[in-house]
């Protein structure tokens, strides 16, 4: 099927062939019949691909700091790959679908095969929406006139945060789709309204909805024009819909305010405001967030956790579906706002619009009837790579995320591993990886991986809640399994994975399985251990690891998805000092610093040998500040370990200092050692008994730090 894709590198436009993407479960699959693209956002995003590198660092200074502090810490070299690896991802355009549903994930009730939704869902031929993205279309609604209700709903929620009241004078700044379709339904709330553009056009349109105007490209006092809107009272409420750097919109507004009026921003705009503006009127100012309550909540959105009615009358849902009636009875009318209609396969064209001087105000793209191009055709989710890609028996990726894209493949790839298929969610990262790295094929069918002969390894670099089934179904089909880490988020997955793991021995067939803890196969790491074991007095580790403040919000944070940073970071660590005691852990206690995530710690560790370790996982320090350091005491010794780029001894003979140009985690040594074992012996770098000893701790700390 058929996907527009932009390069944040160069902004360039492309229509690319993926496969069909997989439905999740309380998603629906959506054949698309029309699509509308957002003006203001996609012209935005296509300038900042075009911009220079310069100009790209201008318009993201918090990302420049980032940077920088990543720079200090890491270096050079690793900091430009993970940028350039950054901007080398596709970046799927587009937010207002219209189509047919195809398929329903489980727990989807409120939608059915057949029925015409609109949803958030990209320009693509077919799309997966999770179920309160979506809304029904009224029958008397064209899948035109419905393209418009996502943009609608943006200039709906900005409305809903005004309130509005009958007969209120409110000014709308900026007449773009957002702003012209926020006239209409602000007229509907019985409202009188002033609209300010400098677009005559856009202007004419918005005095056919109802609205005064003020035409800035004729030299119009927006001022002047508002007090005499207003009867000299000052307006009641201003939303500023328009998309610019300046900061004269949010500084006009306040001049045009009544006492206690309300200025709602929907759009962009400069944000340094003048205190002495908002001071003496006692001005309300608030910034809209997209189509609603629910936006950019993964229980909402991912999970399906709609709120009750009676606390949250209005969510993104339930704003998709008031645009919809208020289309149905002609309240809203965007027949008029339709500018240019394109295929989707004359895509490029449409967003040459974008940067150009011709005018645009609704572009619409239309997608291939069921008579044109079966469903069968669109629901393939195998594509084979036209450049060609390995053909022999060889490894199959499951997940092509940024860590896989960044770290993992290219790890593998540089360890001579045959790369047969690369298996992602939605399609797009699976396409670019399969073309970058020289992959046979691509596909959104996870299973079929398993069933495929030539595919003797899978390397599982999913989100961890999918970990532990997926290492099951592998060890069941007979393929070795390098899993990134964590191997599972339960006690019980980790019961199920051994069942399977013996019941390949047992079948005559062993699997090998390798969790991807490469600090061990560092180069420093390899030194110390070298050095270590000379030595047979216990040691004491003290592992420092400045992790950084991740949002509570953030799915690894989440203990059914993520597990929490114990179990999907601090196993790093623990295996760590695992490998250096090489001794089995005997006892481990956690002290968590009393916050809302468990992801402050200090873990204590103790060994047969007799060996002591302490990991302080902390979320509370400074990025600037190094991530990662190892000291080891013992017999009079000691050991530094600098985020694995120097590693300096203290009164260590006929050794004093290991340092490296660069940083090195030992991910293609890691990799190396995996692919050696596949074609070779069959057996793990890691023994199977460290891998499950340690992810038995892990998951015993994560659940003792969660009381």
């Amino acid at each position: 099927m058929k996907q527009i894709l932009q390069s944040l590198k160069t902004g360039a436009t492309t229509v690319a062939e993926v496969p069909c993407p997989a439905v999740g479960k309380g998603a629906v699959l959506i054949r698309s019949s029309r699509t509308l693209v957002s003006v203001g956002t996609e012209r935005m995003l296509v300038e900042f691909g075009k911009a220079g590198w310069i100009e790209k660092a201008r318009q993201q200074p918090d990302k420049v700091r980032m940077v920088l502090d990543k720079i200090k810490t890491d270096g050079l070299a690793p900091t430009l790959e993970a940028v350039f690896n950054k901007l080398d991802q596709p970046l799927p355009l587009g937010y207002c679908n219209v189509g047919t549903v195809m398929q329903t994930g489980q727990g989807v009730t409120s939608i059915s095969l057949g029925d015409r939704v609109v949803s958030n869902g990209k320009h693509a031929a077919v799309v997966s929406v999770p179920m309160n993205l979506c809304a029904t279309i009224p029958p008397g609604v064209s899948d035109e006139q419905a393209a418009f209700t996502v943009l609608a709903s943006i200039g709906l929620q900005g409305i809903r945060l005004t309130q509005p009241t009958l007969g209120e004078a409110v000014v709308v700044t900026g007449l773009g789709l957002i702003g012209l379709m926020t006239v209409q339904l602000l007229r509907a709330h019985g409202c009188r309204v002033l609209g300010i553009d400098y677009d005559p056009a856009k202007l004419q349109l918005a005095k056919q909805y109802g609205a005064e105007v003020v035409d800035l490209s004729a030299g119009e006092d927006p001022l002047a024009a508002a007090n005499t809107f207003s009867r000299g009272r000052g307006v009641d409420a201003v939303l500023i819909t328009a998309s610019t750097t300046s900061n004269e919109p949010v500084h006009q507004a306040a001049l045009m305010s009544r006492k206690r009026g309300r200025i709602v921003l929907v759009g962009v705009a400069g944000l340094e405001l003048s205190r002495a503006d908002f001071y003496e009127k006692e001005l309300s100012f608030q910034v809209s967030c997209s189509y609603g309550p629910g936006r950019y909540d993964p229980n909402y959105e991912e999970k399906g956790q709609d709120y009750p009615v009676g606390l949250v009358r209005w969510t993104e849902q339930r704003n998709f579906e008031a645009v919809l009636d208020m289309l149905a009875d002609g309240r809203l009318n965007v027949d008029a706002l339709i500018s240019h209609r394109f295929t989707i396969d004359q895509a490029e064209s449409a967003y040459a619009l974008l940067s150009g001087t011709a005018p645009a105000l609704g572009i619409l793209l239309e997608y291939p009837s069921d008579e044109a191009v079966p469903d069968t055709v669109l629901r393939q989710r195998t594509v084979e790579l036209a450049d060609g890609g390995a053909r022999g028996a060889g490894l199959a990726f499951i997940g092509s995320g940024n860590y896989a894209t960044a770290v993992l493949i290219p790890a593998f790839k540089s360890a001579a591993a045959t790369l047969k298929t690369v298996v992602s969610n939605n399609g797009v990262s699976g396409v670019h990886a399969g073309r970058k790295f020289g992959f046979h094929a691509t596909t959104t069918d996870t299973d079929s991986v398993f069933v495929d002969p030539q595919v003797h390894g899978v390397v599982i670099s999913t989100r961890h809640d999918s970990h532990a089934k997926l290492v099951c179904q592998a060890l069941a089909a007979g393929k070795h399994v390098f899993v990134e880490k964590p191997l599972a988020l339960h006690a019980e997955e980790l019961e199920q994975i051994d069942v399977a793991y013996r019941a390949t021995a047992l079948a005559g067939h062993p699997a090998m399985i390798m969790v991807g803890f490469n600090r061990r196969f560092a180069p420093h790491v390899q030194k110390i251990k070298s050095l270590l074991n000379s030595m047979h007095e216990p040691k004491t580790f003290v592992m420092t690891v400045n992790a950084g403040a991740i949002p509570a919000q953030h799915w690894t944070q989440d203990n059914e998805v993520g597990g929490g940073r114990i179990v999907g970071e601090g196993c790093h660590f623990i295996d760590l000092l695992r490998f250096l005691t090489g001794s089995p852990i005997t006892e481990y206690r956690v002290h968590k610093m009393q916050a809302a995530t468990a992801d402050t710690v200090a873990i204590q560790l103790g060994f047969a040998d007799g060996s002591i370790g302490t990991i302080h996982y902390l979320a509370n320090g400074s990025k600037a500040f190094p991530k990662e350091r190892l000291e080891i005491f013992a017999s009079g010794r000691v050991l530094q370990l600098d985020n694995f780029r120097k590693l300096t001894a203290f009164g260590w003979p006929g050794f004093s200092k290991m340092n490296l140009w660069r940083q090195d985690k030992g991910q293609k040594q890691c990799a190396a050692a995996f692919v050696s074992a596949m074609q070779d012996s069959g057996k793990s770098p890691i023994p199977y008994d460290e891998v499950m000893e340690v992810s038995r701790v892990t998951i015993a700390l994560a659940a003792a730090a969660q009381c």
